[in-house]
């Protein structure tokens, strides 16, 4: 059987944390609790658990948190949960069996994720696997039997094993901050951050969020136009009055690669101005004849909706009964959208 320690990175946390570790106590070997800054109970409550605890002086970087309380860690391999996840009794089972059964060969294990919707600020689906086991020392294996190699990709294995995660509340204010600062000194993102960032703008992003990430998304544009970018600046325009940009920026899109958020936006456009069949229009073409790239609902809960609404101003009972009916039967896919990030 394998050995596991649990390294976890906390700020604040005296709400969840006891919750999170009580199902995850008789599954860990070792138990490394890295504190950022606490001001409530949460050193306190950790002390219950462990005396591994460790302070991190915060610097806007989730990866060096994670990578000091990596370094702390000494069994075989290294489970890294936050504190508002959640193993049920079912989980632990899994977990267990895992430990006892896994190979040698595996290197990283992902789990599914599955977060209410109410607090799903980023991902597209009912679920989404994600790395959270990671083998803690990694073999060098040399492959092919002519011109050999050392084999580069880790070996990861998807479980059955569902992570519950209970946030007390949205991050997106904190997330906008981190991204903010690290534009400033790094001058830009990675692909899949400028995606995350695009993302959660969408999902809970208010005006100033969008005014703040706009200079950005206008450089991207410029440069080399994308669906993101592009989704991203509509809404910006279509929040802060910006008419001219906002259908510049939207129909050059429909023009190139119609998608379901420039869809969404012109409906939700024309439902502001009172006219309710040019709105809908627009609403059945972000449901029906195009695609999300950003955020799924924008191909379905949203414009069906939508499309409800619309049908309500046109007095068109039947029709908004209709739709309103697919827009509460309408769920989140599986899998769908997602890129594999760990975000909180």
């Amino acid at each position: 059987m394998i050995t596991v320690s649990l390294c976890m990175i906390v700020k604040n946390e005296e709400a969840v944390l006891a919750r999170c570790l009580d199902s995850l106590k008789n599954l860990m070997d070792e138990i490394i609790i890295v504190d950022t800054g606490s001001t409530d109970r949460t050193k306190e409550i950790a002390m219950q658990y462990t005396d591994k605890i460790y302070d991190f002086k915060w610097v806007d970087d989730f990866s060096e948190a994670r990578n000091f309380s990596f370094s702390k860690a000494s069994m075989d391999y290294i489970y890294a949960p936050d504190a508002d996840e959640v193993l049920d009794q079912e989980n632990q089972k899994r977990f267990r069996i895992l430990k006892e059964a896994i190979l040698p060969e595996i290197e990283i294990v992902q789990m599914k994720y599955i977060t209410p919707d109410e607090y799903n600020t980023v991902e597209n689906s009912s679920y989404d696997m994600r790395p959270k086991l990671f083998k803690r020392l990694r073999e060098f294996t040399w492959i092919n039997p002519i011109h050999e190699t050392v084999r580069l990709d880790p070996v990861v294995f998807d479980s059955d094993i569902e992570i519950l995660h209970l946030p007390q509340s949205l991050h997106g204010k904190r997330d906008f901050g981190i991204f903010q600062k690290a534009l400033k000194k790094d001058g830009g993102l990675s692909p899949s951050l400028t995606t995350m960032y695009a993302k959660e703008l969408l999902k809970c992003g208010n005006a100033e969020d969008f005014a703040a990430a706009s200079p950005f998304f206008k450089e991207k544009y410029m440069n080399e136009p994308s669906e993101e970018a592009s989704c991203v600046l509509a809404r910006h325009y279509h929040l802060c009055g910006e008419t001219d940009s906002f259908f510049a920026v939207s129909l050059k899109s429909v023009a190139q690669n119609s998608c379901s958020e420039i869809c969404c936006e012109l409906g939700s456009y024309y439902f502001e101005k009172g006219d309710y069949q040019e709105a809908e229009l627009w609403f059945y073409n972000a449901a029906f004849e195009t695609a999300p790239v950003l955020d799924v609902s924008a191909g379905g809960i949203i414009p069906l909706q939508g499309l409800a609404d619309c049908h309500e101003k046109l007095g068109n009972s039947e029709l908004a009964a209709e739709y309103r009916e697919m827009a509460d039967k309408w769920t989140l896919p599986d899998n769908t959208l997602t890129d594999n990030m760990s975000c909180k």
